[in-house]
């Protein structure tokens, strides 16, 4: 059951509750005069990472947001298919000739992936790349039919292959690429929150794009999470959450359309298209490694087997947007009001 501020509840029933019980305890609560909030934002990951804490001391504060953007240039520098340089580029060169060494980091990540992918039956696979490098979604380009029958096949996590006891990766597969797009900033964000609790800090949140972090409560309050209107401005709901993590996946993140069809970034691992019948699926877990992988997940299993994936997991939420604009919560966020 997720944890929202004051207790186990669910915002959309209790949201008066909330608040009045958060501002009682706020006006209790009594901090530093001299604590206050630090924030600071930058582009990366080819997104925009949000890092804001509540600190007594100003270069402390700014020093610790330094190494926090710092720990996330670090990762995209690994992890990013865009950078040549990276260990994953090296990767998609290399592994179909060779076994390629990693470090212990990117075969956490690599194994959390392909571990993902089992639980999914394959609706998560970052071998999507595969095909997904195929698409430009600035250019509005798509794969012809004859390129997507090609390179559908190397769509496969099977194919994958790492060897635990001497850390590498091969593919087995001449064409597959794989894109770590759906769980590294997840792991990112967790990366972040874990620096920031081993300096002692003990509010705040990193956010990458749709992935968040939050570190205990603002200072009394809870913080306020929107879940966005796929098809409109501003937000559907906002969520009152304390010391969580939230991810969302929608497919007006990136997309085109051609036609009349919508193309967004979000494939069907098994048709290499995009997944249809979502708009957004959000995603509440403990770590952001766990929400980020979650919430692409569901999105392509779509409503009734992705609920069923997420009751049959432990302290997991979710809401999901249909394509018809209805909106689908697990059972835990359905209670009866207390």
């Amino acid at each position: 059951m997720v944890k929202l501020f004051g207790k186990h509840i669910t915002y959309k029933k209790n949201v008066l509750w909330l608040f009045s019980f958060s501002y009682i305890f706020s006006c209790l609560y009594s901090s530093p005069v001299s604590a206050q909030w630090y924030e600071q934002q930058a582009e990366k990951m080819g997104t925009l990472v949000r890092v804001e804490i509540w600190h007594q001391d100003s270069a402390t504060a700014l020093q610790l947001i330094k190494k926090v953007l710092a720990e996330i240039q670090r990762i995209e520098d690994s992890m990013s298919p865009y950078i040549e340089s990276s260990l994953l580029s090296q990767i998609n060169r290399n592994a179909a000739k060779q076994r390629v060494k990693i470090d212990d980091e990117l075969f956490f990540v690599i194994n959390k992936s392909l571990e993902y992918s089992k639980l999914t039956h394959g609706a998560f696979d970052i071998s999507f790349a595969s095909v997904g490098h195929l698409y430009d979604y600035r250019a509005g380009k798509k794969p012809s039919r004859e390129e997507l029958i090609k390179r559908l096949p190397a769509i496969n996590y099977r194919s994958v292959i790492l060897d635990q006891n001497n850390k590498t990766i091969h593919f087995l597969n001449p064409d597959i690429k794989i894109d770590l797009g759906g769980i590294a900033k997840g792991y990112a964000v967790d990366r972040c929150i874990d620096i920031l609790m081993q300096h002692g800090i003990k509010s705040a949140v990193v956010s990458a794009g749709g992935d968040s972090r939050l570190l205990g409560d603002r200072q009394g309050r809870p913080w306020y999470i929107g879940v966005k209107n796929p098809r409109g401005n501003g937000h559907l709901m906002k969520l009152p959450l304390v010391g969580v993590a939230v991810s969302t996946s929608g497919d007006y993140e990136r997309f085109f359309e051609k036609e009349g069809e919508r193309y967004h970034h979000i494939l069907n691992p098994k048709t290499g298209t995009s997944s249809k019948d979502i708009q957004g699926v959000t995603i509440i877990a403990d770590r952001a490694i766990d929400s980020d992988a979650l919430s692409t997940s569901v999105f392509v299993l779509g409503r009734e087997r992705g609920l069923a994936l997420i009751e049959s997991l432990a302290n997991i939420s979710a809401i999901i947007i249909e394509e018809s604009g209805k909106v689908y919560y697990s059972s835990d966020l359905l209670q009866p009001e207390l």
